[in-house]
C-alpha cells in the first residue's frame, strides 16, 4: 500500500510547512539525509500547552506526539516532494515538558513512533530518544525532531 493510501485510510491530511517561530529553517537536506527542525505539538492551530505529570496525562501526551508526527510528515513531504522517496525514518528525538517525577516520556513519544510505523511500515522503524524537560517554547507539551534517509 502506498504511503498516501495509508494516510488516506487513516484520515490524515498533511499540513503545509509551518513558518518558523525563530531564526532557523524547517528542514535541511545534506546528501541522502533530511534533518527536520523540532516541531511543537499544536491543537486547533495553537501550541498544545501543558506539562506531563502536572496537568496532562500520558495518553493525552501521546495524542500530542501523534499530532507532531503529522506535522513532521507534512514538512518531510515538502522537503522531498513525495513521501515514497523516504527510504527510512532514521531517528526521532522527543522532548516532553514534564515534572521531575514524571517517568513516562517514552510512552508519550510512542504516539509519534507508532504513527510513523503505521504510515511507513518497515521504513518507519527508527532509533529514538525521549527526554523530560522543564519547559518548551510557547509552553508546548511536546517537541519532536526527525532525521530521514531519502532517495
Amino acid at each position: 500500500m502506498s504511503i498516501q493510501s495509508q494516510l488516506d485510510q487513516l484520515g490524515i491530511a498533511l499540513p503545509p510547512v509551518a513558518v518558523p517561530a525563530a531564526a532557523y529553517v524547517p528542514f535541511v537536506r545534506t546528501g541522502n539525509l533530511v534533518f527536520l527542525s523540532g516541531h511543537i505539538a499544536r491543537k486547533d492551530g495553537k501550541p498544545w500547552v501543558g506539562r506531563l505529570g502536572q496537568d496532562m496525562a500520558t495518553a493525552q501526551g501521546a495524542e500530542a506526539a501523534r499530532a507532531v508526527a503529522i506535522d513532521l510528515m507534512g514538512t518531510l513531504k515538502a522537503a522531498v516532494g513525495d513521501l515514497e522517496r523516504v527510504r527510512r525514518i532514521v531517528k526521532v528525538m522527543s522532548l516532553v515538558n514534564s515534572t521531575p517525577d514524571f517517568v513516562e516520556q517514552h510512552l508519550v513519544t510512542n504516539g509519534c513512533s507508532e504513527l510513523l510505523a503505521q504510515v511507513f511500515g518497515e521504513r518507519g522503524a527508527h532509533a529514538r530518544s525521549a527526554f523530560g524537560v522543564p519547559t518548551l517554547p510557547l509552553g508546548a507539551c511536546v517537541e519532536i525532531e526527525l532525521i530521514a534517509e531519502v532517495e
